[in-house]
């Protein structure tokens, strides 16, 4: 069985159940689906998918660094999205946060999302 570390870090939210922020498996990590939540209130951000989905990355940036890493090194992305008519605003908020060779990514539209959040994107990154 491969070595398994919880990463755990207070400038993400908390968990809202029985999970890690990550995982941290030899040379991968693996976050956890943020969504917008401040993590200090953990309330969510207030305004629509622009200002969640800034949010959303914020806190994946936060849980990749607390792994000794960073949201550049990431290799997969799974995107859930409440409306994929938000898809061109999460792409350009996307294109701010990463360098090419951009990471292989899904998207996919759901009919809820954890807090009533309109936005949630997880994350495997290397380490």
């Amino acid at each position: 069985m491969p070595d398994r570390e919880a990463i755990k870090t207070d400038a993400a939210p908390a968990a809202l159940g029985p999970y890690s922020q990550a995982i941290k498996s030899g040379e991968l990590i693996f976050l956890s689906g943020q969504i917008p939540l401040d993590p200090e209130t953990m309330e969510l951000v207030e305004g629509g998918i622009e200002e969640q989905t800034r949010q959303v990355f914020k806190n994946l940036r936060s849980v990749a660094e607390a792994a000794g890493s960073g949201l550049q090194n990431a290799v997969k992305l799974t995107i859930y999205l409440i409306d994929l008519s938000d898809f061109a605003m999460v792409n350009s908020i996307m294109a701010e946060n990463f360098n090419e060779p951009y990471p292989a990514r899904a998207t996919i539209q759901v009919s809820a999302l954890p807090k009533h959040s309109i936005v949630e994107i997880d994350a495997i990154i290397t380490g």
